[in-house]
């Protein structure tokens, strides 16, 4: 049995011009996977740019495991489409965590690391991992691909299983 970390909170936030791929409009929701875990939001109806502001937790073993996101649209008598998809990882915010509680409690409020975009990851725009109110919060903006536009927004979240940090 693998030794857990901790959770891992994602709030997806909200999707922005997802792709139409009904005539009657697109009626999204959200597919997180990390490892053999499987996590999802409700559907929206008829909407391209939902807001769901829904929290999906996952267990951490291994924060070197990749996050696999996907966006579907929910069809009533056929498969559902695929509205675009987008990788991420955890190591930026594993590596917050990893630090000491004093090194955390001296970098109150600021932004402890910043992750730009790059082409071999899916943020839109730069990242920060923060340290604020005792929790350890990451916000992204995902960049869908395999698809003709679409945007993502996450939030996440470190909730360490052995209580708090400080």
């Amino acid at each position: 049995m693998e030794k857990l970390m901790g959770l891992l909170k994602v709030k997806v936030v909200r999707g922005v011009n997802l792709a139409k791929r009904d005539a009657r409009g697109s009626d999204p929701y959200v597919v997180i996977k990390m490892g053999n875990q499987k996590v999802k939001t409700s559907v929206k109806k008829k909407d391209v740019n939902p807001e769901w502001n829904e929290e999906l937790t996952l267990s951490v073993s291994d924060a070197t495991v990749p996050i696999k996101l996907a966006v579907y649209d929910k069809d009533t008598f056929t498969k559902d489409d695929r509205m675009g998809d987008a990788d991420f990882n955890m190591w930026d915010l594993a590596e917050v965590v990893s630090m000491e509680p004093d090194q955390l409690l001296a970098l109150t409020g600021e932004s402890i690391r910043i992750v730009k975009p790059t082409r071999t990851n899916c943020l839109a725009e730069e990242s920060h991992v923060k340290f604020t109110n005792g929790r350890i919060c990451q916000d992204l903006v995902l960049r869908l691909r395999n698809v003709e536009r679409g945007e993502i927004e996450l939030q996440l979240q470190w909730v360490n299983i052995r209580g708090p940090m400080i």
